[in-house]
């Protein structure tokens, strides 16, 4: 018996629950408690392995104090020739960094901080690492 894989969109809308969940500190349990459901549901719905009916996501939503809009924002969008053509505003390698506990722990420690110079200088800071590693590994920056 053959499984089928995940919806791009179930999984898409997953992973935009887990990110939100993630950046609000919330535990799978935590989570499936204030909806009524066990972290194992959660955990299907974050992995798209199960659908997320509309009234749920409403409920998760409310949850995670996001607009519905949230979960599916940069996901994938349209259907050409029953395939989904991935049309977002940004790159889904930035949308993969962000869900990654890395990439919520910088985004929130760089969002604290006021001063816009600084985080301008840490961006620099950061690119010229990057380059530097690019270069000694023979990549192009």
């Amino acid at each position: 018996m053959s499984t089928k894989a995940p919806n791009p969109v179930d999984k898409y809308v997953g992973s935009r629950v887990r990110m939100r969940r993630i950046m609000l500190g919330m535990s799978q349990e935590k989570l499936g408690e204030a909806l009524g459901l066990t972290f194992q549901q959660i955990q299907k719905y974050e992995k798209g392995t199960n659908r997320v009916g509309a009234s749920r996501l409403q409920q998760i939503s409310e949850v995670l104090q996001v607009p519905v809009s949230f979960l599916f924002d940069g996901g994938p969008s349209g259907v050409i020739n029953g395939e989904f053509s991935a049309e977002s505003a940004s790159p889904a390698y930035i949308a993969d960094f962000l869900a990654t506990s890395e990439g919520l722990a910088l985004t929130r420690a760089f969002t604290r901080i006021p001063d816009s110079k600084l985080r301008r200088s840490i961006v620099d800071l950061v690119e010229q690492i990057a380059d530097r590693e690019a270069a000694e590994s023979g990549q192009n920056p």
